[in-house]
């Protein structure tokens, strides 16, 4: 065990608030639904970037880099002015949903290099060009791009050509829960001598002019010292190294330049920064307010570096001369050593230097992703005008019980600054192998009273809380509680029984609003496969009508499983648990059933000719069209494999022998399903939509390089459609779509409409672990053509760890020394200073794995690290 894991434990346990402070400021809070009063719904231009520094927001913050405490009451952040940028830079920029020709996308490059579970060390770089950044020109480029073109990147400006900018490394080290050491160290990459301006930040978020609390203040006790007093955070001090200079202005908007009203005072928002550039008397010479920054100039010669540090601790440090200096480099060497400590304990024995290197940064990249969201619905409501009883129907009007204020891990903090609840499913389970604690908490966070709607309902995400995305939850919830049972020896039933019940309600609200027929059919529309199909299935559907949803069944017979094996481990605590099993037992047949049935009303979702699932139009007239797209959707059903072993006279007994009855009264009816009668290797029974000669048929078309087998993973849409793209006729008019191996050439969603072809990490992890279920229950005897038509025969667990190597892939460096995952671009490629900072994007070229959309979702995508970490390290085991 390492000093991070003693301090995890210590956090657990709740007698050392370890983690009250983290990165939990957003890096994007303009644009968001929480900070849109428009009353049209135009979130992205009625607060836009340009808004960002001069208007005070309402329900959060945002910075670069930066940290706050769990409650983002007080907020620190870096700074910077390179003395050509007509703004200083303090939160990234990037282009709306609109701007952008594949939708919104941030411009600036930053990484998280490190962090630990406690936030006891962290490491964040920025890259800073030396030039004016090229705010417009990224703007217009990108405006005059088609959906065929490339995104106009920021390399792509020039701008860091000859290596012209500045590299700023921030590093936090923790001397206690409430005393943390920050250390910036800036490197001029360039040539030639260059200045830059550092103005580490302090502020308080607003909470007092909206009659919410008393106003707290900044002052400065002493030079180079500022004092932050909050009436329920308490006092802190900032303490500035050298002759840092302090400015204060007002956490408070800038009404004239935003609105063009008069300002109450000329200490606003953007005051230090038009004094830094315009030398605008903004800044208060009392040396108080609510925002406050040391300023310190760095003149830097070429290839030369700079150390700027500071000490932000509760109440008083009592030695001036230790703050920064000896003993901040010990604690600061200390941490660092500790870090590495603790990734050493996790990382599998025998992974190579490339290896542990993408396990730390994608799990960094993960814990660096907690971000406090607060959000009173009703409140919000309140203040737009609307009475959640009587006002015409608005956005989100049905959630004004949601009341939030959380640190909550979010899929990338500037692309989709907002929990999305199965986004936060797979985030979870990747946070199991790091703080199973948190991940916990994060499961059961959206199934408190606070966020689950009365009716039972999960919310989606803040773009609309009544969208419906994919029942993640309960398998989350058991994945981590086999995960920390496996890790530590510990098994939560408390933890499991807590979550079951709630989900009990949210498995209802699905059978009742998502099986309108009481077909044991579902449909759902979004459920995040939102452009996988030829058109969008949550809009009124061409021809009229209703679509069975191959991946809404799917979802559902998947959820039933999940439920069941959590009410069998509850059994050995509790035998009634027993008699929800068996229920949900009887949903899972009966759902699979349904999906392949010879007696129900044709076609069926089950295409025997093509041995694949697809979704089945069915139109007001009565006539029903299979829509034979090859897909994630059709792929969805082999998720659906779950294995138990029923237990002597104890756990299981009596379900098993009514799970048998069960199907020995329905043989025709349940003839395609791999029945829970039939034993498998070890003892095990199998619950699956498909028979071994379906399975087989399904795993050939996965396998098969020419549709899903991707040298990257599996493909959402099959290959396949490239050269022959799927064309479904209705209501007189066609509907098409082609294999696109990497962004969507489709405005369906807006902007970036991606499904139709990437790789997409959580699909993946699905299909791994359907793949690992069916190996326990067939055994080494099972063995299929990897990839198909090669003549090389594995086994199923054996193909699962070839799909994670086939994903490590992608960010490995290739014999060449280049990593798939940065495509082309060339500085990522080849600088030394580039080469090793790995994104962790959105989802990857079905063809050669470069990284595209989201470049810091490292949310789902650290699920790397958990495949390294289950395929290596509990493999020993």
């Amino acid at each position: 065990m390492s000093a991070e894991h003693d301090r995890l434990a210590d956090a657990v346990a709740e007698a050392v608030p370890w983690r009250r402070w983290g990165p939990y400021l957003s890096e994007r809070q303009w644009g968001t639904v929480r900070e849109d009063y428009s009353g049209t719904g135009d979130a992205w231009n009625h607060f836009p970037h340009d808004h960002a520094r001069s208007r005070a927001y309402r329900w959060g913050e945002d910075g670069l880099g930066g940290i706050s405490d769990d409650r983002q009451l007080l907020c620190f952040s870096p700074a910077l002015w390179n003395g050509a940028d007509p703004i200083v830079k303090e939160r990234p920029f990037g282009l709306t949903n609109g701007e952008g020709n594949h939708g919104e996308d941030v411009k600036d490059y930053y990484f998280y290099l490190d962090s630990t579970p406690t936030h006891s060390y962290m490491r964040f770089l920025y890259k800073y060009p030396h030039q004016a950044f090229p705010y417009l020109d990224l703007v217009e480029t990108n405006g005059r791009r088609g959906r065929r073109e490339f995104e106009y990147e920021l390399l792509d400006t020039g701008i860091f050509d000859e290596d012209r900018y500045f590299d700023v490394e921030v590093e936090y080290a923790k001397a206690g829960p409430e005393d943390l050491l920050v250390q910036f160290t800036v490197v001029n990459r360039g040539p030639g001598e260059a200045v830059l301006e550092l103005l580490p930040t302090l502020w308080f978020r607003d909470t007092w002019s909206r009659g919410e609390g008393p106003r707290p203040r900044l002052t400065s006790p002493a030079p180079g010292t500022v004092r932050a007093e909050h009436p329920d955070l308490g006092t802190y001090h900032l303490y500035c190294e050298g002759g840092a200079e302090l400015l204060f202005t007002e956490n408070a908007t800038d009404r004239r330049r935003v609105f063009g009203e008069e300002n109450g005072s000329a200490f606003v928002k953007d005051g230090i920064g038009r004094h830094l550039i315009e030398g605008a008397d903004t800044v208060n010479p009392g040396r108080t307010g609510t925002k406050a920054a040391a300023r310190s100039r760095l003149v830097l010669p070429g290839g030369g570096t700079g150390v700027v540090r500071l000490r932000l601790a509760r109440g008083e440090v009592r030695s001036e001369n230790d703050l920064l200096t000896g003993a901040f480099t010990r604690i600061l060497d200390a941490r660092r050593k500790e870090a590495d400590e603790f990734y050493s304990a996790i990382t599998p024995a025998g992974a190579g230097e490339d290896q542990a290197r993408i396990l730390r940064q994608s799990l960094s990249g993960l814990l660096w992703s907690k971000q406090f969201y607060a959000f009173d619905v009703d409140a919000w409501l309140a203040e737009n005008g609307v009475d959640p009883w009587t006002s015409p129907a608005t956005r989100d009007q049905e959630w004004f019980h949601l009341d939030a204020g959380d640190i909550i891990s979010m899929p990338d903090k500037w692309e989709y600054p907002w929990f999305a609840a199965w986004d936060l499913a797979f985030q979870a389970v990747a946070f199991a192998a790091v703080d199973p604690d948190f991940a916990k908490r994060q499961i059961e966070l959206l199934l408190d009273n606070r966020y689950l709607n009365p009716n039972g309902q999960i919310p989606a995400y803040e773009w609309n809380f009544s969208d419906v995305n994919p029942p993640m939850h309960a398998w989350a919830a058991r994945f981590v509680f086999m995960i920390e049972y496996r890790l530590t020896g510990a098994a939560d039933h408390e933890f499991l029984e807590r979550v079951f019940h709630k989900l009990l309600l949210n498995f209802t609200w699905w059978v009742n609003r998502k099986d309108p027929e009481g077909s044991n059919v579902f449909d759902g529309g979004f459920l995040g496969l939102d452009n996988i199909g030829v058109f969008d299935r949550s809009a009124p559907l061409p021809a009229g009508g209703r679509l069975e949803q191959a991946d809404g069944t799917a979802w559902m017979a998947f959820y039933s499983q999940c439920m069941l094996q959590m009410a069998l481990d509850l059994t050995d605590r509790d035998p009634a648990y027993e008699e929800l099993a068996v229920k949900f037992a009887e949903h899972f047949l009966w759902i699979s059933a349904a999906m392949g049935r010879a007696d129900g009303p044709s076609p069926s979702m089950w295409d025997e000719k093509d041995g694949f699932f697809y979704d089945v139009l069915r139109t007001p007239d009565g006539n029903a069209s299979p829509v034979k797209v090859r897909s994630l959707v059709g792929l969805l059903p082999l998720c659906a494999s779950t294995v138990y072993r029923p237990r002597g006279k104890g756990r299981g007994l009596r379900f098993q022998e009514r799970i048998e009855a069960l199907a020995a009264r329905h043989p025709q009816l349940l003839a395609g399903l791999s029945l829970a009668a039939e034993e498998g290797e070890n003892g095990t029974h199998l619950l699956s939509p498909l028979n071994e000669e379906n399975l087989r048929r399904v795993l050939a078309r996965l396998l098969d390089e020419e549709e899903f087998l991707s040298p990257f993973g599996i493909r959402s849409v099959s290959r396949a459609h490239a050269g022959q793209p799927y064309v479904f006729t209705a209501g007189g008019r066609d509907y098409e779509i082609g294999y696109l191996p990497a962004e969507s050439d489709n405005g369906m969603f807006g902007g970036n409409s991606n499904w139709r072809g990437p790789v997409w990490f959580p699909m993946n992890a699905l299909i791994i672990r359907a793949l690992l279920n069916l190996h326990e229950f067939y055994g080494d005897g099972f063995t299929v053509e990897c990839p198909s038509g090669s003549g090389r025969k594995l086994t199923l667990d054996e193909v699962g760890h070839e799909l994670s190597d086939r994903l490590s892939r992608i960010f490995l460096r290739d014999a060449d020394g280049v990593r798939p995952v940065y495509g082309g671009q060339r500085k990522f490629q080849d600088d030394p200073h580039w080469r090793d900072l790995i994104m962790f994007y959105e989802y990857f070229h079905g063809d050669n794995g470069a990284g595209i959309g989201a470049g810091h979702q490292t949310g789902w995508t650290a699920l790397v690290s958990t495949f390294m970490i289950l395929f290596g390290k509990l493999d020993e085991r």
